[in-house]
């Protein structure tokens, strides 16, 4: 996500660091720049223009600033504006003291709401939350049986009543979720073609009728401007309380995600990260900047480890590191735990330092964790336990097996054998990083 807006600030940077001193010429050359940068990634022009006179304005102050490193400082400027630019703080969803909270979904068709409905269930769920869905999108072919084949997924209830009026469905749901306890109600209500009066007219009287906790627009972050315009219009009509931008695990310009909190003036609060039911993330302004800066998103992945890696069975890796018996066995679990995580290229994004020159050098294919682990699979207990006995004879036999060549098995076997060596030097670290619960590097390679 954000590699349009990545690899242009990249650019800049490396000029900015060079810098001897902060000057009037350099300030308005790096602030044109930007606006290049900004409006080629679909930022809005007003947003872009006012961004633009508050970094020039903070730059100009620190002129006469004896800096070690003056390039270091603009760029902690510009850092620090784009971070106030996208909302400052992450914003968590309004919880009602009084159950149920509802939450009210609008958005325009195609934006991916119905998923979303199901994924930001899913998540409140695993936070220990009672959950009901409502199908009040009675317009859309198909749409309640979609959002109720995705209750099903993730064993949430969908109250459905057909395709009735959709403002006594939400009524009724709601009187429902109170008599059966449920902590939060999510209302997926009619996706609009375009803002037209009818049907605004129709989710405002949802609204007056349920009096949301939640009013969330939902929006393809992938359309830049049209993104902001209908997040605009359905601002007037409805009192929104933030947005969630969707399909962000594309190669977004960016422009969205920049401009939408200035122009609405309501906060982002999640992001669409794949289509998965836990690619729902929590939108946070300043890993965000720090992913379009560069320098990596070491917290998020800390955090996707943590809820893919088992405890129990990184502690006995760690003592198979240790004692250096780690197996091809156990490489193949590491293997799935990692495809579990997410896209290798966007795991490869989150460590820092890690541009979009260097991935593409490196040539990530998630296939080949498939081809691998169908190599790994073809072998005998014995042979994966001890690899050193596949002679010449069992690779032929493994690369039939798994539909790969024999050099693919060759150099399979080669990788593992460096890495046999790596993890046994690892495994004897005392280093703090390799240590605890909650440790960074050493809960993502799972030796805490």
């Amino acid at each position: 996500m954000f590699n349009q807006l990545t690899d242009r600030f990249d650019s800049i940077f490396r000029s900015l660091r060079g810098l001897g001193k902060i000057t009037d010429t350099n300030i308005h050359k790096t602030v044109r720049e930007i606006r290049r940068v900004l409006l080629d990634a679909d930022v809005n022009f007003h947003v872009a223009r006012d961004f633009m006179k508050r970094v020039q304005d903070r730059a100009e102050g620190t002129k006469v600033i004896k800096s070690v490193k003056p390039g270091e400082h603009f760029i902690k400027i510009i850092y620090q504006e784009l971070i106030n630019l996208l909302g400052k703080d992450v914003q968590t969803l309004n919880i009602s003291d009084l159950p149920p909270t509802v939450i009210l979904m609008a958005g325009l068709q195609g934006s991916g709401k119905t998923t979303t409905c199901a994924k930001l269930a899913y998540r409140l769920k695993k936070q220990g939350k009672s959950v009901m869905l409502v199908a009040a999108d009675v317009y859309r072919p198909a749409a309640i049986d979609q959002l109720t084949v995705l209750g099903n997924e993730i064993d949430i209830p969908v109250y459905s009543l057909g395709t009735i009026d959709p403002i006594k469905i939400c009524r009724e749901a709601l009187q429902e979720a109170r008599q059966t306890h449920v902590d939060v109600v999510i209302m997926d209500t009619a996706g609009r073609l375009h803002v037209d009066g009818e049907m605004m007219t129709e989710i405002q009287n949802i609204s007056d009728e349920t009096l949301p906790d939640e009013t969330l627009f939902v929006v393809d972050g992938m359309t830049g401007q049209d993104a902001v315009q209908s997040a605009l219009a359905f601002s007037k009509a409805l009192k929104l309380t933030g947005t969630i931008l969707t399909k962000m695990d594309g190669d977004a310009r960016g422009g969205a995600a920049v401009s939408i909190t200035e122009v609405t003036g309501v906060p982002i609060k999640f992001i669409g990260v794949s289509e998965k039911m836990d690619g729902l993330d929590a939108f946070d302004p300043k890993r965000i900047v720090d992913r379009i800066f560069g320098f990596g998103d070491v917290v998020t992945l800390v955090e996707k480890a943590e809820t893919t890696m088992d405890e129990k069975e990184a502690k006995i890796l760690q003592k198979k590191m240790q004692e250096n018996t780690f197996t091809l066995e156990d490489f193949q679990k590491q293997l799935r735990q990692l495809r579990n995580m997410g896209p290798l290229d966007q795991l490869m994004g989150m460590i820092p330092g890690m541009n979009r020159k260097m991935l593409k050098g490196l040539k990530i294919d998630d296939r080949q964790m498939v081809w691998t682990e169908a190599i790994i699979q073809s072998m005998t207990p014995a042979e994966r336990t001890e690899p050193h006995i596949i002679n010449g004879s069992r690779r032929h036999r493994i690369a039939k097996g798994s539909g790969r060549s024999v050099q693919e098995i060759n150099q399979l076997l080669k990788q593992f054998s460096h890495m046999q060596k790596m993890m046994k030097k690892m495994g004897k670290m005392k280093s703090p990083m390799l240590q605890g619960k909650h440790s960074g590097l050493g809960q993502f390679i799972g030796l805490h």
